[in-house]
């Protein structure tokens, strides 16, 4: 067909005189039944006179048994109308014929199949020729599929790009992030501008060695080379450019895209150090002279520093018998309290009020409340924990009688008046209410450490705070 020749509605052939003569009806019915994968022979008002299925899935699918059957009836009911459409255009009533998909009703679920429907010749039969549409559809599906899980994995990258951004801008800690390569700036925070006294853009594509004074740009460099290399360099205290003071920077190497960048921090030592050196004797005075126990630990709960009221409580003759010595050897019940405080501070920073027992060197023991924060270290997060006793209150505080929802009296004597079943589920509700509430009585109403003690998930023991009418469900806070 010339290029220039404008194209018909109907697909044909060019040269019509290059195709064979008067076909054999054995060869023409082989051929009508390998152009598809179902082919029908269809009588004028659509009744099925012959099948052939070239697909042996679709045969074992019962289309082979559709002989004498109309073909309107094999199809679903969303189907009917376009079948009808066919029939139509097919015996020259309606439209030139065209290609429709119809679904036909099987045992595992709707069978799609693309027809095309025409007239055999000048006879009254029709043809209908099949595609199986349904490795199409199951494409079209995995389609969908990954471009919905493309979407989502777009959002969630959106939403962690904006959760970095928040917190890259919002923290303290002055952060540049350089490439390795050309060593120049490519983000600063606000904080990295303040303390360089930068206005804010002004660091960004500026080479990194700009920060430090001249003298010290040549260490900062091989700094920078070292941790590129991979070495674990320790921080470096270099002098900031402008007369801004010293500072401590470290770095670290990270990819992305990539390319190796560098997060470098910058610790101004001038707010780390205290103006008034008078202040800080003072206060280790006043930690020493407190009446309440404090404790020092470092993150693996090592004794660091203690004052004397801690001395005294842990039966100890000196800070440097506890000084190097595990927090467990004296505080809180084997295997349990300590590493709940500890899980509270790593995940809220702070914890208050913690209901214990801590053990003198002796062997006595006495009820405390544990409250404790995390403070930064150079070398990683330590633990400062207060301990005051509650020994003392909890034996002047009056004794509340507190009435149980069912004694076991009580339970014995339904025997008889209700089924074993229901007397079973009324104490175990009971057990479980009392065990329940022991639990934040235990933790001091915290409820993620109740439930751990417990051993449920935390949705679990709210069902069940709800279920007997415990604690105030509005606005549970762990």
């Amino acid at each position: 067909m010339n290029k220039h020749t404008p194209l018909s509605s109907k697909a044909v052939f060019s040269t019509p005189d290059a195709l064979p003569g008067q076909l054999s009806a054995d060869v023409a019915a082989a051929l009508l039944a390998a152009v598809g994968d179902v082919a029908l022979i269809l009588s004028r008002d659509g009744v099925i006179v012959d099948v052939a299925v070239s697909q042996g899935d679709l045969a074992n699918h019962g289309f082979g048994d559709w002989v004498g059957e109309p073909w309107i009836e094999t199809v679903t009911v969303e189907s009917r109308g376009k079948v009808e459409e066919m029939l139509r255009d097919a015996t020259g009533t309606g439209a030139p014929p065209r290609w429709r998909q119809v679904n036909h009703p099987a045992a595992g679920g709707d069978v799609p199949v693309r027809y095309l429907a025409m007239t055999l010749g000048e006879g009254e039969r029709l043809i209908a020729i099949g595609r199986d549409m349904r490795g199409a559809a199951a494409l079209q599906q995995r389609l969908l599929q990954t471009q919905q899980s493309l979407e989502r994995d777009y959002i969630r990258l959106r939403q962690a790009e904006a959760r970095y951004r928040l917190l890259f801008d919002m923290a303290s800690e002055p952060v540049l992030v350089v490439d390795a390569e050309s060593r120049r700036i490519r983000e600063a925070n606000p904080a990295a501008h303040r303390v360089l006294d930068a206005a804010d853009g002004a660091l960004v594509d500026a080479a990194v060695h700009q920060i430090v004074e001249a003298a010290d740009r040549d260490e900062l460099i091989a700094y920078l080379g070292a941790v590129e290399a991979g070495a674990d360099a320790p921080a470096v205290s270099l002098r900031l450019s402008k007369g801004l003071g010293e500072a401590i920077l470290s770095a670290r190497l990270f990819r992305q895209a990539r390319r190796p960048l560098l997060l470098l921090r910058v610790t101004s030592t001038a707010g780390m150090l205290c103006d008034h050196p008078a202040h800080d004797t003072t206060l280790r005075e006043v930690v020493e002279r407190m009446p309440d126990a404090f404790v020092l630990v470092d993150r693996e709960l090592t004794v660091l520093t203690a004052n004397a009221a801690f001395l005294e409580v842990a039966e100890a003759p000196s800070v440097e018998r506890v000084t190097g010595s595990r927090l467990a050897n004296w505080l809180g019940r084997p295997g349990i309290d300590l590493e709940l405080i500890v899980a509270q501070l790593r995940e809220h920073g702070s914890v208050r009020n913690i209901a214990t027992i801590l053990r003198g060197s002796a062997g006595a023991e006495e009820e405390v409340e544990v409250s404790g924060v995390v403070a930064p270290l150079a070398d990683g997060p330590c633990y400062g924990f207060t301990i005051r006793s509650v020994g003392r209150r909890l034996r002047d505080a009056p004794v509340v009688a507190r009435d149980l929802p069912r004694s076991v009296e009580q339970l014995t004597e339904l025997v008889g008046r209700m089924s074993l079943k229901e007397i079973v589920r009324e104490s175990t509700d009971l057990i479980e209410r009392l065990c329940i509430e022991a639990a934040l009585a235990y933790t001091s109403d915290n409820r993620a450490s109740a439930a751990e003690i417990l051993g449920v998930s935390r949705q679990s023991l709210y069902s069940k705070l709800h279920r007997h009418g415990l604690g105030n469900l509005t606005t549970p806070e762990d």
